[in-house]
């Protein structure tokens, strides 16, 4: 019976196979390359299947061991190419319908070494230097409405760049030598709605400059964001503006649409952000507001009990884009760190940069107070992401290059 798929759990025969690396939606489907650092210890072996490795030894060792090796040059046809000895090709095998949850709970039985014969003497082909594998993970492994999201990319040759369009945003990627993968930094709108979405790449081979494509999907879940209505008491003029402060607002209306929708080219972030005060959270992404028994749209930022005059650090590196007073903000900052990403700094008492400067993370760029539209002093926090707001919480959460 020739193999249609594999999922993330999947059983040949009696063989349950569990494949974390490739994240919940993954897919291998007959012919992929598999990596045996996405095998389980929970493997049960008892039936035969059938795969296609360059180094039959190298494979029976390590289905002995269950250790996996570093990855070794290769070569086939007179071309030379990277090949990792922990990856396979599988073949076709007898495929059951069987839950890895019903095995887990049993105890894994080692591997007999007749059977290792009988799986290694399947092994002796080696894969066509054409061969690809694309690696793309997503951190968090769980994507939800209204969160950022790294997906991290090792593509199967050296390439000279690399983009992307998710969710109809475009995306451009960063090189890590250190762990050899490219990264970009995006989002998943508070609108999105659960299901299947692909991420769509597109590179350009280092050697000849050949074009690459490759396609991943990825499950998007609904956030469990808090129900909570907050009822607020604010200045009536925040909720019954007289004509002139109408003119306010729209000037600062006009402003944030001039501003927050840019998208420049350079990544001006390095490595995980920070939180901006070290303060206990007052309230969060995603809640309800309710001004002078008026229902407003949801709270798209991270509030910080902090009392006036704190100091607020920037997040990561970038340049300030806003440093000015606005209607309902108050005196604001607006830092870029690239790429369309921006984080924001509101009802500040004080500034402490300017616009167009460059900052750096943990850099003070204002004090915080009670201006704009605020119930008291306190520090609000907010993420915007090519249009859209994101969970700061979900920002500072993620491990980043």
């Amino acid at each position: 019976m020739r193999i249609s798929e594999i999922k993330n759990v999947c059983a040949f025969g009696r063989l349950v196979i569990s494949l974390s690396g490739l994240g919940p939606d993954g897919i291998a489907s007959e012919s992929n390359l598999i990596c045996f650092y996405d095998f389980s210890l929970a493997e049960k072996f008892e039936f035969a299947f059938f795969l296609q490795h360059r180094n039959p030894i190298g494979v029976q060792n390590r289905l002995r061991s269950r250790l996996p090796s570093y990855g070794e040059k290769w070569q086939s046809d007179g071309q030379r190419g990277e090949y990792s000895d922990t990856q396979v090709r599988i073949i076709a095998g007898t495929h059951a319908q069987q839950c890895y949850a019903c095995r887990v709970n049993r105890r894994p039985t080692p591997l007999p070494f007749a059977l290792l014969l009988i799986l290694c003497s399947f092994f002796g082909a080696a894969p066509p230097a054409s061969a690809t594998t694309w690696n793309v993970h997503a951190q968090p492994t769980r994507l939800v409405n209204g969160a950022p999201a790294l997906f991290q990319v090792k593509p199967p040759t050296k390439l000279a760049s690399l983009s992307g369009i998710w969710l109809g945003h475009q995306l451009t990627f960063s090189y890590d030598d250190s762990t050899r993968t490219w990264f970009a930094l995006a989002g998943v709108t508070f609108e999105t709605t659960p299901g299947k979405y692909p991420l769509e790449l597109t590179a350009e081979r280092a050697t000849n400059k050949a074009t690459l494509t490759f396609t991943r999907t990825f499950s998007v879940a609904r956030a469990q964001y808090p129900q909570v209505k907050v009822e607020l008491t604010v200045e009536k003029k925040f909720t019954e503006p007289s004509p002139e402060q109408q003119e306010q607002i729209a000037e600062g209306v006009k402003i944030k649409q001039d501003y927050l929708g840019r998208v420049t080219p350079t990544r001006e972030w390095d490595g995980s952000f920070t939180a901006p005060a070290d303060a206990a959270i007052s309230d969060v992404y995603g809640s309800q507001r309710i001004f002078n028994g008026e229902a407003q749209r949801p709270h798209w930022g991270l509030d910080f009990r902090v009392p006036t005059g704190t100091p607020v650090a920037a997040m990561n590196g970038g340049t300030v884009l806003l440093a000015r007073f606005l209607y309902f903000e108050g005196n604001c900052v607006v830092i870029d760190h690239g790429q369309g990403l921006l984080t924001l700094y509101f009802h500040l008492s004080e500034f402490k940069v300017k616009e167009g400067d460059q900052v750096k993370r943990g850099q003070i760029v204002g004090l915080s107070g009670g201006t704009g539209r605020a119930t008291g002093p306190h520090l609000h926090v907010a993420v915007r992401w090519q249009g859209s707001y994101l969970d700061p919480a979900s920002l500072l959460r993620l491990r980043l290059p």
